[in-house]
């Protein structure tokens, strides 16, 4: 008998009980002073994590009322960004239009956290060093070892890789379980869900 769906399960409880809670709390600390302030929050991700910025901006805007947005939520400004000016910067040309102020969040979702050395999820580091120019706050939920994002984030999320064979799927998915842990903070949330 193959074991695989009940060893993912246990490795994925093995993951969940190592993440830092207290960084979860610092987190919502920063964005229920966000929402006070009335900042704005913007998600970036690349691959199943720009799906997941997506989703997640449905959540805090829904549930949490945060003025959140995800610039790859406009595929013709995105794909128009990476032909006309490189995939490096397809995110800060959005992030400069909107304005960012030191009322402001990024929040980035990435299984590796980005490398410059070699060129890795380039378009999330340029994101944060841009945000970071403006004097926006910059948070991450990661994997790995946290990657460039890390060392750059105010507070970082890191997804312990305990089971390295399987990070990306345990990173993506235990990314979706904590961001929904934070739209779902009695400090946080405004609004319940539906069921």
């Amino acid at each position: 008998m193959n074991n695989f769906s009940h060893n993912f399960l246990i490795e994925s409880q093995k993951i969940l009980s190592s993440v830092d809670h207290q960084e979860i709390e610092s987190l919502v600390i920063k964005l229920k002073e966000l929402k006070n302030e009335s900042g704005n929050l913007y998600i970036c991700g690349l691959g199943g994590s720009a799906g997941h910025a997506s989703h997640a901006v449905n959540d805090f805007r829904k549930l949490c009322e945060i003025n959140t947005f995800s610039p790859s939520d406009n595929v013709s400004e995105l794909t128009a960004r990476a032909n006309d000016e490189g995939w490096d910067t397809i995110f800060t040309g959005f992030l400069s239009n909107c304005r960012l102020t030191n009322k402001d969040a990024l929040l980035i979702f990435s299984v590796g956290g980005g490398s410059t050395n070699p060129a890795v999820s380039t378009p999330l580091i340029e994101a944060a060093k841009f945000a970071k120019s403006k004097g926006a706050k910059v948070f991450s939920i990661l994997g790995r070892d946290g990657g460039f994002i890390k060392t750059i984030s105010d507070i970082s999320i890191l997804i312990p890789n305990l089971f390295p064979e399987r990070v990306t799927p345990h990173t993506e998915g235990l990314t979706a379980v904590v961001w929904h842990l934070i739209v779902s903070h009695p400090d946080l949330s405004s609004k319940p869900t539906k069921w």
